[in-house]
This record gives structure tokens, C-alpha cells and sequence, in this order.
């Protein structure tokens, strides 16, 4: 069944479009650190909550996308792991020691010398986009949380965001566009609860 996430700049309804999304929970995480996480690292409940959510941003996105970014139909994997993992992952491809709070690795890289890119799943009846891997650490995320006086699940949309942010094609190279992609997934998650501090801060300090 279709679904609606507002309307477009022409104010037509915009569509949320298809996702088929790997979710993986690190074994290695802590029953504790799980539960605190609520839903959103629970294996029964969490792949629907995710695909939601990365659904209605997708939409919400749409219209600012080059158009080799524009499908119907989308792929990507997320992985909630520790910190161990994520910083084996942080050296291995950043030359970077240490945990971060999270990784992208896009698969579709913009790369004007190379192939023109295939047509969107939606003009192929193909395949869905691949839009590459979002790696997480609930660990980091969870002391993130504390420390800007936000709940969890606030800190983990707020890096999901983050990294789909990049798969599509976003970047911070500098104080300016840092201040811009973290104001667009403000935008993405909404208001925030009363009381809760604002997220922003926390992927300053971070590596991603």
C-alpha cells in the first residue's frame, strides 16, 4: 500500500519509497545497553521501526537528489556494533584510531570520470538503488546521549540520519557545510521532546 509524507514542491503527495534494508545487531552488545536502546536494537521489532523511519526521510529527501539518486525502490544495510568493531572499521578505512559514533560507505560514489550511473530502479523494473552500509555504535551513541542530555533513540536517529545523509552524497569538509547537513537532520527528525537538549552538538565532536 502506498503512503504519503506530506507534500512535494509541487504539492503533489510525496510517496515513501521502497526499502529493503539489512539490519544487523552486534552479538558482542550488552543486554543492558540493548534494552536501553529500547525498539530500535530490538530484533523483533526493530527492522519495521528502521525501514519507517529511513523511508520517510528518503521521501522527505527526494527532491533535493542529483537524479542518479532517484528511485523507487532503495537498498542499504545498517549495523548497530561496539565500539571494538567500529573502531577496527575507523582504522581499516580512515586510518583513524579509536571508536566514532558512525560510518558511511556509500556505493554510490560520485565520480564524474567514471561510467554514467544505471537508471533508477524505477525506470529499469529492476533491482532496488544500492545506497551502500551505515555503521552505528550503540556504545559511543550511548555516551553521546548521556553527555548532551538526550535519550538514546534520539542519538541514534540522529546518527542514522547522519549516515544516509552521506550514502547520499553529503558532506562536511568544512565548518559551513558541517552546520548545514546538521541542520537538515534536525530538520529530518522533528522537535524534540520537552526537555531533551538538542542533538546537534553531539556529531560535532564526533568522527563521522
Amino acid at each position: 500500500m502506498a503512503t504519503t509524507t506530506g507534500r512535494d514542491s509541487a504539492g503533489e503527495p510525496e510517496r515513501e519509497p521502497a526499502l529493503d534494508l539489512a539490519l544487523d545487531l552486534d552479538p558482542a552488545l550488552a543486554d543492558p545497553l540493548l534494552r536501553e536502546a529500547g525498539p530500535l536494537a530490538d530484533a523483533a521489532a526493530a527492522p519495521e521501526l528502521w525501514e519507517g523511519h529511513l523511508q520517510r526521510w528518503l521521501a522527505e529527501l527526494a527532491a533535493e537528489l542529483p537524479a542518479r539518486l532517484r528511485a523507487s525502490e532503495y537498498s542499504l544495510s545498517l549495523s548497530l556494533c561496539s565500539d571494538a568493531t567500529i573502531a577496527e572499521l575507523n582504522e581499516t578505512w580512515r586510518a583513524k584510531a579509536g571508536p566514532t559514533d558512525v560510518l558511511a560507505f556509500a556505493a554510490c560514489e560520485d565520480d564524474a570520470a567514471g561510467p554514467p550511473p544505471l537508471p533508477p530502479a524505477s525506470e529499469t523494473g529492476g533491482e532496488p538503488l544500492e545506497l551502500g552500509d551505515i555503521v552505528i555504535s550503540l556504545e559511543t551513541a550511548a555516551r553521546q546521549a548521556g553527555e548532551e542530555g538526550h535519550g538514546l533513540k534520539r542519538e541514534l536517529l540522529f546518527l542514522a540520519s547522519h549516515g544516509l545523509l552521506h550514502l547520499l552524497g553529503w558532506d562536511h569538509p568544512d565548518e559551513a557545510s558541517l552546520a548545514a547537513m546538521l541542520a537538515r537532520q534536525e530538520r529530518l527528525l522533528g522537535p524534540e521532546p520537552p526537555g531533551a537538549e538538542g542533538a546537534a552538538a553531539a556529531a560535532a565532536g564526533g568522527g563521522r
